[in-house]
Order: C-alpha cells, then sequence, then structure tokens
C-alpha cells in the first residue's frame, strides 16, 4: 500500500512525554521542510493532491483526523490520533485529510521543499500519471 503507519520514539515522564523524530533515524528520508495545519473549521478537508517527488510523514500532534490514500488502485484510511505515529506517504499517492476533531494540529514532515510544479491537483490527471 501507498502509506503505513510508523511508531515514533515515546518517552514517558510524569511531568509531560516526549517525542523524537529525527531524519533518517525515525523518518526514513532527510527532513527538507516541516509545516502543521489548524483551526480547520468543521466539514472541511485538506489534502486533495498528490506528489510525484515528495515523501511526507503526517503526525496528528494534537486531536485527531482521517487521511484516506489512493495509489490509484486502492483507497485506504488510517485514524490518526496519536502524536507518537506518524503516517508515511509515499510519492506518487493522492491524499485526502478530513474528519478533524477540534482543536486538532498535523503536523507535516517532507522530505523535499515546496515545489509547485511536483504537485499533481486534478484526480483525473493523477490517475493517468500513475498508469503510466
Amino acid at each position: 500500500m501507498a502509506g503505513q503507519i510508523i511508531e515514533l520514539p515515546k518517552i514517558t515522564d510524569p511531568r509531560g512525554n516526549l517525542t523524537v523524530a529525527e531524519q533518517l533515524k525515525d523518518v526514513p528520508f532527510d527532513i527538507k521542510r516541516a509545516y502543521w495545519v489548524y483551526d480547520v473549521p468543521g466539514g472541511e478537508s485538506r489534502g486533495g493532491h498528490a506528489h510525484k517527488r515528495l515523501k511526507q510523514v503526517v503526525i496528528a500532534l494534537s486531536g485527531s483526523f482521517h487521511v484516506t490514500l489512493d495509489d490509484g488502485k486502492e483507497k485506504q484510511t488510517f485514524l490518526l490520533n496519536h502524536p507518537w505515529q506518524g503516517l508515511l506517504i509515499e510519492t506518487g499517492v493522492w491524499r485526502t485529510l478530513d474528519d478533524f476533531s477540534s482543536g486538532a494540529v498535523c503536523l507535516v514532515l517532507a522530505s523535499e521543499p515546496y515545489e509547485e510544479e511536483d504537485y499533481i491537483y486534478d484526480h483525473d490527471e493523477f490517475l493517468a500519471y500513475v498508469a503510466k
């Protein structure tokens, strides 16, 4: 499948837990960009695109949301709701994030800096791209 849940180190401490994500150790690529999505209004979706080169790890830092992945052949939906787990998304995969809980914060660790030409925003174009 086009995505898999990866466990990140969880250090438990009575003062508060800590999770670490190191490139090429916990995350299987060099991290070249990090961004976070928050204050998503009820009923709204994020994502709705694929990448030609970029890989990502998506983490629910707070709250929960669903990520649906489509590799052109099958779809799979993941519930992200633990800050010590990340969803590794490979290249050439359509992703949609939805069902954000109130206060949810989504962190994305990306293998590449932002490049507009890496994005596929049209689903039919995506299906043609993965059919090659």
